[in-house]
C-alpha cells in the first residue's frame, strides 16, 4: 500500500514539466482514478504518454483531460451524491460541478475504452458523447468520490485546474482497457505498490497516496502561491 505520508516533491514537479515562461490561465479539467481490489491486493488503472508529448512525456498517469462545452449538458444515470456533492457545489456550483465529473468519465472512456456507466437505451447524439452513448450506457456519476485538486502553477506549457477523482472497477461496464486514443501507449491495471515504481509525476504520486488515504482531515489542494508550492486543505 503506498504511503499516505509522502510529501510533494516541488522541485520534482519543476522538472516534469519546466517553465516556458508564458502567460495563460489554467482550463477546468478532470482525473479519474479506478481502483480494484482491496488491501496488498489494490491495483490502480493507468496509462503510459507517448514520448512525443510537450506535457509530461513518457509518465504514467491517470485517464483524463479537460472540460468540452458538451459536458455540462451531457446526461446521466445518477447524479453526484454525499459529500463529494456537497463539497464540489459548494466550490464551484452544481452546473460545473456536474461537467468536471462528466468530463473525467469521459475522457476515461476515450483513452481507455472503460465506461464508468450503467446499462441505458442505445441513443445516438452528436459530439464528444456519440461513441459513449451508443454503447447503451449512461455515466454513473454516483459512483464517484472527491479527492484532490490541483494548479498548475504559472509559466508551465498547459495549465489545469483539475480536480481528481476515485471510483471502484465493480461501477464499469466491463474491467478490459486499451488505449483509445494517441495520447497514450500504453494502459494497464497496476498494483498500488508497483505503480509508484513507475516513472510518475510528482503531482501523479501525490495525487495517488492523497487517493488511497484517509481523508478526515480534508481533500488536499495543491497550488503555487508567490512562487511557493502550498498545499491546502479543503
Amino acid at each position: 500500500m503506498p504511503s499516505a505520508t509522502q510529501p510533494f516533491d516541488p522541485d520534482q514537479d519543476l522538472k516534469d514539466a519546466p517553465r516556458t515562461g508564458g502567460r495563460m490561465r489554467p482550463r477546468d479539467a478532470a482525473t479519474l482514478i479506478l481502483t480494484r481490489g482491496s488491501g496488498d491486493r489494490l491495483e490502480v488503472l493507468m496509462g503510459r504518454r507517448a514520448a512525443g508529448h510537450v506535457f509530461m512525456a513518457g509518465k504514467w498517469v491517470f485517464p483524463g483531460g479537460r472540460v468540452d462545452r458538451s459536458d455540462g449538458r451531457a446526461a446521466s444515470a445518477t447524479d453526484p451524491v454525499g459529500e463529494t456533492r456537497a463539497r464540489l457545489e459548494a466550490e464551484i456550483g452544481p452546473y460545473r460541478a456536474r461537467a468536471l465529473m462528466l468530463a473525467a468519465v469521459r475522457e476515461t472512456f476515450e483513452e481507455t475504452g472503460l465506461r464508468l456507466a450503467r446499462a441505458a437505451h442505445l441513443q445516438s447524439v452528436a459530439g464528444p458523447w456519440r461513441e459513449f452513448r451508443a454503447g447503451g450506457a449512461l455515466p454513473d456519476l454516483a459512483a464517484m468520490t472527491y479527492v484532490a485538486r490541483a494548479i498548475t502553477p504559472p509559466g508551465r506549457s498547459r495549465r489545469f485546474d483539475a480536480r481528481f477523482f476515485r471510483a471502484d472497477a465493480s461501477a464499469l461496464m466491463g474491467d478490459d482497457p486499451r488505449p483509445m486514443a494517441d495520447e497514450l501507449e500504453d494502459v494497464a491495471w497496476l498494483r498500488a505498490d508497483d505503480a509508484l515504481t513507475r516513472d510518475l509525476a510528482a503531482i501523479t504520486r501525490f495525487v495517488l497516496n492523497a487517493a488511497l488515504e484517509d481523508r478526515s482531515d480534508g481533500l488536499p489542494f495543491i497550488r503555487q502561491v508567490h512562487g511557493r508550492h502550498r498545499i491546502e486543505r479543503l
